[in-house]
């Protein structure tokens, strides 16, 4: 299959900060990749560079097999670019934005009009079309950002937290959209810090932790990869403040975690805690109404992964 995107050493330092860090992989032409990590892992940064907006210190990227710094018109016909920072003019109505950034990639004037009228329909912008994008909500300017980022018909779309801080509709109506065009082809790079939007949409996830690639695979590969990390998830009837340490004495729980009405309890013996839990719901004369053994999931893996900078942090923080 054919490898749209090949990152190859790439690096960048601002000036003594090692931002990216020598890293590589490859996305497969109709994938959906998503690039995992907390903010100021390198996620931002490695998206510019792979748009030509910022130049590698060190190493390569090639889009299509064109070399983003040494065919940068020829790479970046084939992409549409959507920022985590709106790049719409506020003074310009929704319509006006569409026609500026369709000329910006060469798009001729019928075409962009016929598509800006699709676009602004689909995101339920139409009927905004004239008016300035300054009286637009956040989750309306998103919408006419990836407006903007389709306009040229791109056979790779980069997503730079699409969803961040949006209201639930428009969350969806991206996701909608999102996957549609992936269905009809087109490849999709999305960088997020949102475990479980990477979790239910990609077919690979890259986790970058402090510009290092920590891990890529698929969800579920990554998953097996901590496969002893297993938990058993209970809500009973009742609970006391207390509930919490008693639960973390039972035999074999290695942490517990309380989760909305549910305790999450993490072990390598689900069957001897789920032994155990039901002796202490028993002599504590408490009634589970739900439980459940669960494997790990992605963000347990992305916990593990960075499990002891987490800790640091979180201790340095409370100093």
């Amino acid at each position: 299959m054919e490898n749209v995107i090949e990152a190859i050493n790439l690096t960048k330092y601002y000036n003594e900060l090692l931002a990216v860090d020598h890293i590589n992989f490859e996305v497969k032409k109709g994938d959906v990749f998503g690039f995992l990590g907390p903010n100021g892992a390198g996620k931002t940064t490695t998206i510019r560079m792979l748009t030509s907006l910022t130049k590698p210190s060190e190493g390569t990227a090639k889009i299509f097999g064109h070399d983003i710094q040494n065919e940068t018109l020829v790479a970046k016909r084939y992409m549409g670019i959507v920022p985590e920072i709106s790049n719409i003019y506020d003074d310009l109505s929704a319509w006006d934005n569409l026609m500026f950034t369709g000329e910006l990639y060469q798009v001729s004037k019928a075409e962009r009009e016929k598509k800006a009228r699709e676009l602004l329909e689909l995101f339920g912008l139409y009927d905004r079309r004239n008016s300035k994008a300054k009286g637009f909500s956040k989750g309306m300017k998103r919408r006419l950002t990836l407006s903007m980022g389709l306009i040229n018909t791109p056979q790779l779309l980069f997503l730079d937290e699409p969803t961040s801080g949006l209201d639930v509709q428009s969350a969806l109506i991206i996701k909608d959209v999102v996957r549609e065009l992936n269905q009809k082809g087109v490849t999709i790079f999305l960088t997020t810090h949102n475990i479980e939007e990477a979790n239910v949409t990609c077919d690979r996830v890259a986790i970058i932790h402090k510009g290092k690639i920590a891990a890529i695979d698929t969800p579920e590969k990554l998953k097996k990869t901590i496969q002893s990390v297993q938990s058993v998830e209970v809500a009973f009837d009742k609970t006391t403040p207390k509930t919490l340490k008693e639960l973390e004495k039972i035999p074999y729980v290695n942490e517990v975690r309380k989760e909305g009405d549910k305790f999450r309890l993490y072990t390598h013996d689900p069957a001897s805690v789920l032994s155990n839990l039901w002796e202490y719901s028993k002599t504590n004369n408490l009634k589970p109404i739900s439980l459940n053994t669960l494997g790990p999931s992605l963000e347990d893996v992305f916990v593990r992964l960075t499990e002891l900078d987490v800790k640091t942090e979180r201790r340095n923080f409370h100093e």
